[in-house]
């Protein structure tokens, strides 16, 4: 039964934003306007990039074009839809249904970017795989934290300030492990070097997931 709201609930997502594509094309606008912003500060005028420009680059791009795409999860929600979900759903069908939408979103936005970031500025990248599983698991992790740090802030007058305060801090732990096994993907280290960021990244995504199904009930009924 929750699955089939889930379910419905995602396709109602699809169906919404198909409706508003003003908000995704921007998305999409920003990010191939960020990365042709970078070829010419960067590549016209100092040659290549560096790597670890190249890496800590496309990760601010991925972070930015996620808080853009995910900050609209509750806030664009009206008072009275609320009410309405909350006489038709659970809460667990939401949040959940709201993350999985996300991350689906997310991992679009991820791999345009990354076809678009490689096709402009090269592609230093010599473990594919590695470098794929790692954008897979922080587009998760981005999606899943955003998502639960937007319904929080929905809940205020000021929700994108309180989005951009409560946001960043929590997500500059999994930034900074992305990074660094983007890098070791990048040099071509093999995936065995990065077994323990892997798992922290997995695990730090399980947690958020758990906790926010868990306490999101609690969030709505306020």
């Amino acid at each position: 039964m929750l699955w089939k709201e889930v379910k419905l609930l995602v396709r109602k997502e699809v169906l919404l934003e198909w409706r508003q594509r003003y908000a995704l094309n921007g998305i999409l606008l920003y990010v191939v306007s960020a990365v042709f912003v970078c070829y010419m500060s960067f590549n016209l005028q100092r040659g290549a990039l560096q790597v670890v420009t190249w890496n800590a680059l496309f990760w601010i791009i991925m972070l930015f074009a996620a808080t853009n795409a995910i900050a609209k999860s509750f806030m664009q929600e009206r008072f009275g839809r609320q009410i309405y979900y909350y006489t038709i759903s659970s809460p667990q069908g939401i949040i959940l249904s709201k993350m999985l939408y996300n991350i689906a979103l997310m991992l679009v936005l991820a791999t345009i970017c990354l076809l678009v970031y490689t096709l402009v500025l090269g592609n230093p990248i010599q473990n594919l795989g590695l470098f794929i599983l790692n954008l897979l698991l922080g587009a998760t992790g981005f999606s899943s934290t955003l998502t639960m740090v937007s319904g929080i802030a929905s809940k205020t007058n000021n929700s994108s300030t309180l989005m951009a305060i409560l946001g960043f801090p929590v997500i500059i732990p999994t930034l900074l492990m992305v990074i660094r096994v983007s890098k070791n993907a990048i040099d071509g280290l093999d995936v065995s070097v990065s077994y323990d960021d892997l798992i922290i990244l997995v695990a730090v995504n399980v947690i958020v997931g758990t906790v926010s199904y868990i306490l999101f009930p609690y969030l709505w009924r306020s």
